[in-house]
C-alpha cells in the first residue's frame, strides 16, 4: 500500500494488486517496520516533550492533563460516529474503481458529516461541562475548563473526516508528514506555555494541539480534494451506510475511552491526589503508548490483507493471523525484555526522578504488551468478517474486566496491583477472543506461535526476576544477558524465514 505520484488524483487511480508473497514472513516484516519506523519517530520526539512537560509540571501537572485529554477523547469519539474509521473503506473503494467523479462526490459527504459531528461534539461537551467537573474533580470548579475544551472535541472530528479521505486515496506520506510536524509543533508550542504558566497552560495546549493537527491536516486533504460547497444539500442522508458501518467501532471507543477517564477518575478520588494519577499514566504511557508503534502497522497493512482472504478458507485465516502473531511477538519480545531491565535507568531520563514510584508497576506492566502481540491480530478477524457485534461484545468484555481488576488491584496494592491488573485483563482477552474465533471462524493457533510464545515469556520472566537481584553489577550483568538472549532469538528465527538480511547485504556490497 503506497500513495500514489502527485498532489492531484486526477488521472492517478491505480487498481491495488495482491503479491502472492504478502503473507512471507519479508512482507510483514517489511511493512510492520515501515509503518512502525513513522510511529518511532514521533515516539522520540514525544519523549523530548514528555520530559520538558514532567520537569515543569510533575506528576501532579500530568495527572491533570491526562484528566482532561481522556475526557476529550471519550466526548469525540462519542459524538464523531466513527468516520474516521468507517469512511476510509468507502473512499478506498471508489478511489480503487477509478471512479474520480464518485470519489469527490464522497468526499462532501465525508465533510458533511465530519461538520455536523463537530458540531454535535461541542454541543455535548458545553451542555455536559457542569456534569463532566462533578464526575471528574473533587476540588476547584472546572465547568470553565470543559467549556473552552469543546473546541478541541470539534476540530477532533474535523481532523477525523479529513484523515479518513487521506487514508482512503492513499496518501500515506501526507499523513506521516502530518504526525511528524504536529508533534514538532506541539513541542514548539507546549513547553513555553507550560514554562511561562504552568498547570493553567494545560487546556490552551490541548486546544493549539488540536488546532495544530487540523490545520495541518485539512491543508494536505484541501490540497488533493479542494472544498466544495456546491451541491451540498442531502449529503447527509447519503452517509448513512457509512455511519451504521462505524456504530460498533465508536460504541468499542466510547467503552475503552469510559474505561480509562472512570479509571483516573477513581484514583483521583480515592487517592486524594493528582499523583496516583499522574504516576499512573506515565507508566501506562511507557509500558503500552510506546510500545505500540510496533502494532501501528496492524491497521494500515494487516487489516487489509486479513480482510482479503476469502469467507470459508480456514486455513488462510489461521495462516494470516499466525504468522501477524509470529512477527509481532519476535519483533516486541526483546523491546520489552529491555524496558523492564533499563526502566530504573530510563525513567530520570525520559522524565524526571518524582516518576521512579511508578517503575514496579511499568516493569509489570510490560508484558500485558506481550499479551497482547497474541490478541490484537485475533481480535481484527471480526472486524474483517464485518462481524460487529462479535466485535463489540468482546471489547465490552475485555473493558469490564480491564476496569473491575484495576480497581482491585489499586486497592490492594496501589500502583503495582494496576500492573499486574493489566496483564491478567490481557490474558483474560486472549483466552476469550481465541477461543471466540476458533469456534466461529475455525482458527488454530500454530505450533510456531506456541513455540516462540513459550521462548520469549520464559526470557523476559527472567529479564524481570534479575531487577529482584541485590547486587548492582550482577543485576545488570544477567539482566543485558536476558536482553541480548531474547534478541539472539528473535535474529535468528527471522535471519532463517526471511531475505530481507541477504537482500540488504547484496545491496551494500553493489554500492561497494
Amino acid at each position: 500500500m503506497r500513495p500514489h505520484g502527485g498532489t492531484s488524483p486526477v488521472g492517478s487511480f491505480k487498481t491495488m494488486t495482491t503479491e502472492k508473497t504478502t503473507d512471507s514472513y519479508d512482507h510483514v516484516l517489511k511493512y510492520t517496520g515501515i509503518f512502525g519506523g513513522v510511529q518511532g519517530l514521533n515516539i522520540i520526539v514525544s519523549l523530548v516533550r514528555n520530559k520538558c512537560v514532567a520537569l515543569l509540571l510533575g506528576p501532579n501537572g500530568m495527572g491533570l492533563a491526562s484528566l482532561f485529554n481522556t475526557t476529550v477523547t471519550f466526548l469525540s469519539q462519542a459524538t464523531n460516529f466513527g468516520i474516521s474509521f468507517s469512511a476510509v473503506k468507502n473512499v478506498s473503494e471508489l478511489f480503487d474503481r477509478g471512479d474520480e467523479a464518485a470519489v469527490r462526490h464522497f468526499v462532501k459527504v465525508v465533510r458533511a458529516w465530519s461538520l455536523l459531528t463537530a458540531l454535535l461534539g461541542m454541543l455535548l461537551c458545553i451542555v455536559a461541562s457542569p456534569l463532566l467537573d462533578r464526575l471528574t474533580f473533587t476540588w476547584g470548579n472546572h465547568t470553565l475548563h470543559f467549556l473552552v475544551l469543546s473546541l478541541a472535541v470539534g476540530m477532533m472530528a474535523i481532523t477525523g473526516g479529513e484523515t479518513a479521505i487521506l487514508k482512503g486515496a492513499r496518501q500515506l506520506r501526507s499523513l506521516a508528514v502530518i504526525q511528524i510536524v504536529a508533534v514538532l509543533a506541539t513541542l514548539v508550542v507546549s513547553v513555553p506555555i507550560y514554562y511561562f504558566f504552568y498547570e493553567s497552560g494545560v487546556v490552551p495546549v490541548i486546544v493549539l494541539m488540536a488546532f495544530v493537527t487540523m490545520g495541518l491536516t485539512i491543508r494536505h486533504s484541501y490540497r488533493l480534494y479542494p472544498l466544495e460547497l456546491k451541491g451540498a444539500r442531502g449529503l447527509l442522508g447519503e452517509g448513512m451506510g457509512m455511519i451504521r458501518l462505524g456504530v460498533a467501532f465508536v460504541a468499542a471507543g466510547i467503552i475503552g475511552s469510559g474505561a480509562e477517564m472512570f479509571i483516573r477518575s477513581y484514583m483521583n478520588v480515592s487517592g486524594r491526589d493528582l499523583d496516583f494519577v499522574g504516576l499512573y499514566n506515565a507508566g501506562f504511557m511507557l509500558t503500552v503508548t510506546y510500545v505500540g508503534m510496533v502494532f501501528s502497522a496492524m491497521e494500515t497493512d494487516y487489516f487489509p490483507r486479513l480482510s482479503a482472504v476469502p469467507v470459508g478458507d480456514r486455513e488462510g485465516l489461521c495462516h494470516t493471523i499466525n504468522r501477524q502473531i509470529e512477527v509481532t511477538l519476535l519483533l516486541v519480545a526483546p523491546m520489552l525484555a529491555a524496558f523492564v531491565v533499563m526502566l530504573p535507568l530510563l525513567v530520570p531520563l525520559l522524565l524526571s526522578e518524582k516518576f521512579l514510584p511508578m517503575v514496579p508497576m511499568a516493569q509489570v506492566a510490560a508484558f500485558s504488551m506481550l499479551l497482547k502481540a497474541l490478541s490484537l491480530p485475533m481480535g481484527y478477524t471480526n472486524l474483517a468478517r464485518s462481524n460487529s457485534m462479535g466485535y463489540l461484545i468482546l471489547e465490552t468484555v475485555y473493558y469490564v474486566v480491564f476496569v473491575l481488576l484495576v480497581i482491585w488491584g489499586f486497592e490492594y496494592w496501589g500502583l503495582l496491583g494496576t500492573g499486574i491488573a493489566l496483564v491478567v485483563s490481557y490474558a483474560v482477552e486472549v483466552l476469550t477472543v481465541g477461543l471466540y474465533i476458533r469456534h466461529r471462524y475455525g482458527y488454530k493457533m500454530s505450533t510456531m506461535v506456541v513455540r516462540y510464545s513459550a521462548i520469549q515469556f520464559t526470557l523476559c520472566v527472567l529479564a524481570y526476576l534479575t531487577t529482584f537481584i541485590a547486587a548492582p553489577a550482577l543485576r545488570w550483568v544477567l539482566g543485558c544477558a536476558m536482553i541480548i538472549a531474547s534478541m539472539g532469538v528473535s535474529v535468528a528465527i527471522l535471519h532463517k524465514k526471511t531475505s530481507l538480511w541477504n537482500t540488504l547485504v547484496r545491496k551494500v556490497l553493489k554500492r561497494d
